[in-house]
């Protein structure tokens, strides 16, 4: 069979993330098999491609060992959508950004055979705005690809909108069901809006040209409606769509910028939160570009960015999905906060009085002693555990077991707790409810 004959292989890097899932998705509904690539898949996805996947640690791969996996897909294409905001514990945001396309293109020259096409999804904008980390390591990686000879496309899309909602998407969704509204500095920038389905349709050009037996391609396209859609505009369309609330207040930029700092904390303790100092520094910058250069090579037109978010599905899963969002980050926080500072009184201030309750009930003082100091470590340890990201959901399940054999161990050994005024046992509860709410909202995508 002749290259015209058949449809190109196409290999795509990062297929987990949101644009890599949406362009697996749509490709395979133009006919196409995609191979998925990325180091680890949900549950859905594995489900969604078995037979085709292929798991490889992406990042930390060395030039030798990714070229042997890419290898063994057999690609006429590479679409390359790894990409990482900022800094995480064992991941560096430079490295996934920069460090990982150079090797990617060395890797690529050195191809047994005729070079893939490599197309590389980077970030719009001008390099004398790039001011953070993350702007100034993608404008990197795009330099390493031109210098590298390699036939290449750089897509450079705006807010990507998808059918899923992960990372800025999710948060947009977030906001638009909020009663307050963003700083009007930062409601007022440029925020160029970009349906998935543009990528994948531009995706579909070049593998056919591919198919038609073009191998020189050398460019780089801002995908994007280019209609002049600010920040506000997008939260307000989503705030309709949503049938989200009046907004009266707005919030103030000193909040943001804490917002952020949180999100970094939490990203020490493996959170992958949306609201980081680099999102919002990305954010304030805007997201803007001239798609004419894109527009004149491909012949498409992007879906405007209204109509885009006008299609959001307003269903009540999305609607729920956009309440519970921000209440995920409460319910984690209030979680720690109540087995870690629950743990820490009953050892420290309130040592005594904990127990005195099991010696009043005839258990000698050694006993309630250290039955005191091992269930205040365990509330203690059960707050760490759902602290960090990756003991989270280990720390959940732990502390409904614990609240259960506390209830249990109360009801048999000091019965008249149950009915004592502050009802401490009672609240125990809500608390196993409210844990249970945890574990269903722990999946981020």
């Amino acid at each position: 069979m002749t290259d015209t004959e058949r449809k190109p292989t196409v290999a795509i890097l990062g297929a987990s993330g949101l644009i890599g899932e949406a362009l697996c998705g749509f490709l395979a509904a133009q006919g196409y098999a995609p191979i998925p690539v990325a180091r680890r898949f949900t549950p859905v996805q594995q489900e969604a491609w078995r037979g085709r996947l292929l798991r490889c640690p992406l990042v930390e791969a060395d030039e030798t060992s990714l070229r042997r996996s890419l290898a063994a897909t057999r690609a006429d294409v590479v679409i390359n959508c790894v990409g990482v905001l900022q800094d995480a514990p064992g991941l560096s945001a430079s490295d996934a950004n920069r460090g990982f396309v150079e090797r990617l293109v060395n890797a690529l020259a050195d191809w047994d055979g005729p070079s893939p096409l490599l197309v590389h999804v980077s970030i719009p904008g001008h390099t004398d705005e790039d001011r953070t980390d993350f702007s100034l390591a993608k404008r990197a990686a795009e330099a390493a690809i031109r210098r590298s000879g390699l036939s290449y496309v750089i897509l450079r899309p705006g807010f990507v909108v998808t059918e899923a909602a992960y990372g800025g998407s999710a948060l947009m969704r977030s906001l638009a069901v909020l009663p307050f509204g963003l700083p009007r500095n930062l409601a007022d920038r440029p925020f160029a809006v970009t349906d998935a389905r543009d990528i994948g349709r531009t995706a579909v050009v070049l593998l056919e040209a591919w198919r038609a037996g073009r191998r020189d391609w050398q460019a780089s396209w801002d995908v994007m409606d280019d209609g002049g859609t600010r920040v506000g505009d997008v939260v307000s369309a989503l705030t309709a769509r949503l049938a989200g609330p009046t907004r009266r207040l707005r919030v103030p930029n000193a909040m943001l910028t804490l917002a952020g700092f949180a999100g970094d904390g939490a990203a020490r303790l493996g959170w992958r939160p949306p609201v980081r100092s680099t999102a919002i520094a990305e954010m304030r910058r805007g997201v803007a570009g001239d798609a004419t250069a894109w527009r004149e090579a491909t012949g498409l037109t992007a879906e405007p960015g209204a109509a885009v978010l006008q299609a959001v599905a307003a269903t009540v899963q999305e609607r729920w999905f956009a309440r519970l969002y921000m209440l995920k980050a409460l319910v984690l926080g209030v979680l720690v906060v109540f087995w870690i500072v629950s743990g820490a009184i009953a050892l420290s201030v309130a040592f005594d009085a904990a127990v005195r309750i099991l010696t009043d009930h005839g258990f000698a003082a050694p006993f309630a002693r250290a039955v005191t100091v091992a269930t205040s470590l365990m509330d203690i340890s059960i707050g760490v555990l759902i602290a960090n990201r990756r003991t989270c959901r280990l720390g959940l399940a732990a502390g409904i077991a614990l609240s259960v054999c506390y209830m249990i161990s109360a009801a048999v050994l000091t019965p008249d707790m149950w009915i004592e005024p502050l009802g401490a046992l009672v609240k125990t509860g809500p608390a196993i409810v409210l844990m249970m709410v945890g574990l269903a909202l722990l999946e981020d995508r």
